[in-house]
C-alpha cells in the first residue's frame, strides 16, 4: 500500500503540530463563531455582498468605458457605496469575531485576512467617496480603484477561505459529526 503526496502531507503537518507546544496551544484554544444566527456564522455570510458588489463596480465601469452613459456612472455611485457599506458591516462581524475567539485571534492567518480586508474597506471607501463627491473621475481613477478592489477582495477571500477551510475557523460541527 503506498501513501500518496496528500496523505504524507497531512501525516508531516500532524506530527510538527504534536511535537511544537506553541501550535498545540493555539489548536486547543476554541474556534466556534461568537455571531452566529441558528448555528451559522454571520462572518461567513455577510462576506458575499460586499465581494459581489466589488466585482459588479468593477463590471459597471468597463461598461460605463465602453458606453459612455451617464447611467453606468451613476450605477457604479450606488455599487460601490453598497459594497462599502456593506463591507464596513461585515467587517465590524468579523472584528467583534478576531476579538472575541481566543482560537481566531491566536491565529496568523486570522491578522493577515483582517488587514487584507481592512485594506479593502479603505479602496472601496475612497473609490465610493470620490465617486459621490465627484472630486474623482471614473476613468481612470474609479476604474483603477475598481480594479484594485477586485485584487484585494481576492486576497481578503483566499485568507478567508484559509481560516476556515484549513483552520475550521467558524465551524460548529455537532458532536454526532
Amino acid at each position: 500500500m503506498t501513501d500518496t503526496a496528500e496523505d504524507l502531507s497531512h501525516a508531516h503537518e500532524t506530527q510538527g503540530a504534536a511535537d511544537n507546544p506553541v501550535i498545540q496551544a493555539v489548536e486547543e484554544k476554541s474556534t466556534e463563531s461568537a455571531i452566529a444566527f441558528a448555528g451559522h456564522p454571520l462572518h461567513a455570510m455577510a462576506v458575499h455582498f460586499p465581494i459581489a458588489l466589488v466585482v459588479c463596480t468593477f463590471g459597471i465601469d468597463l461598461i460605463y468605458w465602453f458606453t459612455g452613459d451617464a447611467f453606468w456612472h451613476r450605477v457604479g455611485v450606488w455599487s460601490s457605496g453598497g459594497a462599502f457599506l456593506a463591507g464596513v458591516g461585515a467587517g465590524l462581524i468579523g472584528t467583534v469575531e478576531l476579538l472575541a475567539v481566543p482560537g481566531i485571534r491566536a491565529r496568523a492567518a486570522s491578522w493577515a485576512h483582517a488587514i487584507a480586508a481592512m485594506v479593502l474597506l479603505a479602496i472601496i471607501g475612497t473609490n465610493w467617496g470620490g465617486r459621490l463627491t465627484e472630486r474623482m473621475d471614473v476613468l481612470p481613477h474609479g476604474m483603477i480603484l475598481s480594479l484594485l478592489g477586485c485584487v484585494m477582495a481576492g486576497l481578503a477571500g483566499w485568507h478567508g477561505g484559509k481560516l476556515i477551510f484549513d483552520h475550521g475557523i467558524g465551524l460548529m460541527v455537532s458532536p454526532k459529526d
